[in-house]
């Protein structure tokens, strides 16, 4: 297979990027230094693409090198045909592979293994043959034999059966051929199993679905139902047709004495061997679809999630919320310094509500706090009452915006946390936590694992190495996407960025820590094991903000340093004009990109990339996102009625609809059929998370705590 021409066919990219894509990525390149500063050699491809590319070249990678185990281990067998090399070499999968290996492959001891151990493949093989002119019970009397363990006629004949059945599910067409009507046309099935008192499964009680149709949410939940003994679930296909189809690759006449004991081999070959086997692997493509689907959604919420735009510059109160063991409070300022912790009880069973909401009005008098960052865990509703009149009763500008606290608890039990802050207990770690997700979401939220942040659905019940490693790439995408600033990012930060690991990391906040922040972004060359290539790697995603030279605060690779200092002279633009916010309509003096580009002897994707920054030094994607909403009120359930209009925030994206927070503690959720007018496959079509939405309640359900919304707003 020619893998570069493959790839090209797949993503409908030219092999000409292609070929210069998989070079760069065999150079050791990461993805994101590819997408940002190799865009003249890939035309531009995007980390997205790329990270495609990168997936699927080393599948087929991998399915090279499997093909190249089975023809040696066929050829050594001395079986190898050209016809048979050149099906395993046409091969496009690792299944397709498989079942053309799967005549060849050491078997363990089979029903039929042990018939042909007793001499009977000859009588299968006459029977197959099907020139029979004799009962069959007279063709197996010379197969008889007290020596060999065949007692009788009855087990000779036995015994060819069972050759004759595996020989038929050996066959790869014919098992890839009820493998494909089995995806096709099965039906899911599920039944209730074991006790269920939430009522969690109740739609899967008595449920089918076509194989070919079912949606990924279902097949998740379906899974998790039977692993957690609620369900038993089955794929069921019509067995005449599939019996019929084997019967007919096998018989080749009429003949009265074959025919019925073949039409026989073929139905055990099918119930036996075929079947159990394909309802496995069909069930098995199915969850792979599914997780392929809803790891993608995941991907696709954290990435709206880590690009929520920082709230700058705010002495914030984070507020961790519970009932027995009280409310964890933390004060931090502007730069994320905790200027305080402690610890209030104004929810059950203490009720210590008056007290509580003195010390908070002192912490916020003390320190001008000005936002409240409240988790959206237990005793959320009743912490946020209790600061809605705190908000009443004080004279200062305060708001309060809900975060989510997924992940939090997590993170504050952690060897990190306990590192970052060894005096705090795990209670103020988290309170910190939420303070600091509110300042700057990317920063804080890179400490937590990103299977923890809660932003998808059925991420404990996949393949956790591929979620993993999507997630790992989409928090490398962001992070690098951003730009992180040299002398204030944590470990957890720099970690992601292009070419620094763990160990890189910290040996650059340990240089950091010994000899004073850094000035020009070629110190980097001087912290251990950060190598020429490292450097190439990272500098352009590193800042150096108030630095030696004004372009190590942009996003302008070093290696274009000498084209971008000949640009800025040719447009008159100074080192001032950069540390002082860029120059704006900068694009309008350069003339044409193309002639320019070639005086400079650069590319125009890097021609245009350091106009940008030129304009704007150091832009941050994530202020062009929507705004966080500050909220000064309270809603509660029941103060909600059909047709009230509201603007909520987008919390999670899934298959069937998205989650809205509308200011009540239990999010809404606008169902897929309710997000716009026109039909859309999946609602990622019209909505992301973080974006702030109308939205109008359809029904509240107070029993189940369930809100019904629209977005098809009525007026």
């Amino acid at each position: 297979m020619d893998i570069l021409k493959k790839l090209a066919e797949e993503l409908s990219v030219p092999a000409s990027k292609v070929e210069a894509a998989v070079g760069l990525i065999d150079e050791g390149n990461t993805i994101p230094f590819i997408a940002r500063y190799r865009k003249e050699a890939t035309g531009g491809l995007n980390d997205e693409v790329l990270r495609t590319l990168d997936e699927r070249l080393r599948y087929l990678r991998s399915l090279e090198e499997r093909k190249s185990v089975v023809l040696k281990t066929i050829e050594e067998q001395g079986k190898l045909t050209d016809e048979l090399r050149g099906q395993i070499e046409a091969a496009e999968t690792l299944v397709a592979v498989e079942d053309l290996y799967r005549p060849y492959r050491p078997k363990r001891r089979t029903r039929a293994t042990v018939a042909k151990e007793k001499g009977l493949e000859p009588l299968a093989q006459e029977i197959l043959a099907q020139q029979v002119k004799v009962p069959l019970e007279e063709l197996a009397v010379p197969y008889v034999s007290e020596e060999k363990g065949v007692a009788d006629v009855k087990e000779a004949l036995a015994g060819a059966s069972d050759i004759i059945a595996e020989m038929i599910s050996d066959n790869a067409a014919s098992r890839q051929t009820i493998r494909d009507a089995t995806g096709r046309f099965g039906l899911v099935r599920s039944e209730a199993k074991g006790e269920d008192p939430a009522g969690t499964y109740q739609m899967y009680a008595d449920f089918s679905e076509s194989a070919g149709q079912i949606a990924g949410h279902r097949i998740l939940a379906l899974n998790r139902g039977e692993k957690e003994e609620k369900l038993s679930v089955r794929l069921e296909i019509a067995e005449d047709p599939m019996v019929t189809f084997l019967s007919k690759q096998v018989i080749k006449n009429g003949n009265p004495y074959t025919t019925p004991f073949l039409k026989a081999a073929a139905q055990d070959a099918y119930e036996r061997l075929i079947a159990p086997s394909v309802e496995r692997e069909v069930r098995s493509s199915l969850t792979e679809r599914a997780e392929d689907g809803a790891i993608k959604v995941f991907g696709k919420n954290l990435e709206q999630l880590l690009m929520q735009p920082p709230i700058v510059g705010q002495v914030t109160l984070g507020w961790d919320p519970a009932f027995r063991t009280g409310c964890k409070i933390s004060v931090v300022d502007g730069t994320g310094k905790v200027l305080d912790h402690l610890v209030v009880y104004p929810t059950a069973p203490q009720f210590h509500v008056e007290e509580s909401k003195a010390v908070i009005k002192r912490l916020i008098r003390k320190y001008k706090v000005t936002l409240i960052a409240l988790g959206n865990g237990t005793a959320s509703r009743e912490s946020e009452q209790i600061i809605q009149e705190i908000l009443k009763e004080i004279p200062e500008d305060v708001s309060y915006v809900i975060v989510n606290e997924a992940g939090a608890s997590v993170y504050s039990a952690s060897k990190l946390a306990t590192e970052e802050f060894p005096d705090l207990d795990v209670g103020a770690r988290s309170s910190v936590s939420l303070a600091r997700r509110l300042q700057d979401p990317l920063a804080e939220l890179v400490k937590i694992d990103p299977k923890s942040i809660g932003v998808g659905q059925y991420q404990h019940d996949m393949d956790q190495k591929k979620l993993g490693e999507t997630l790992s790439g989409v928090v490398e995408d962001v992070v690098n996407r951003v730009g992180v600033d040299l002398n204030t990012a944590s470990a957890s930060l720099l970690e992601y960025v292009s070419g620094v690991n763990k160990t890189v990391a910290k040996n650059i906040v340990s240089f950091r820590e010994e000899n004073g922040a850094f000035t020009d972004r070629k110190q980097l060359l001087k912290v251990p094991k950060l190598g020429p290539k490292a450097f190439e790697q990272c500098a352009g995603f590193l800042r150096v903000r108030g630095g030696k030279n004004p372009l190590d605060a942009t996003a302008v690779h070093p290696e274009s340093y000498a084209a971008a200092q000949a640009l800025m002279e040719k447009l008159g633009v100074s080192g001032d004009d950069l540390r002082s916010g860029g120059m704006k309509g900068i694009r309008r003096q350069a003339g044409s990109p193309k002639a320019l580009a070639e005086e400079l002897g650069i590319g125009v994707p890097t021609l245009e990339d350091i106009l940008s920054e030129l304009e704007k030094p150091g832009r941050d994607p994530r202020d062009e996102m929507p705004q966080p909403v500050l909220r000064h009120d309270v809603l509660e359930m029941k103060d909600l009625k059909p047709g009230m209009i509201l603007r909520g925030t987008v919390r999670n994206v899934i298959d069937f609809g998205v989650f809205v927070d509308i200011g009540v503690h239990q999010d809404g959720l606008v169902h897929i059929s309710q997000i716009c007018d026109r039909y859309i496959k999946h609602p990622l079509e019209a909505v992301k998370l973080g974006d702030i939405v109308e939205v109008q309640v359809l029904d509240v359900d107070m029993q189940r705590k369930r809100i019904a919304l629209t977005m098809k707003v009525k007026k």
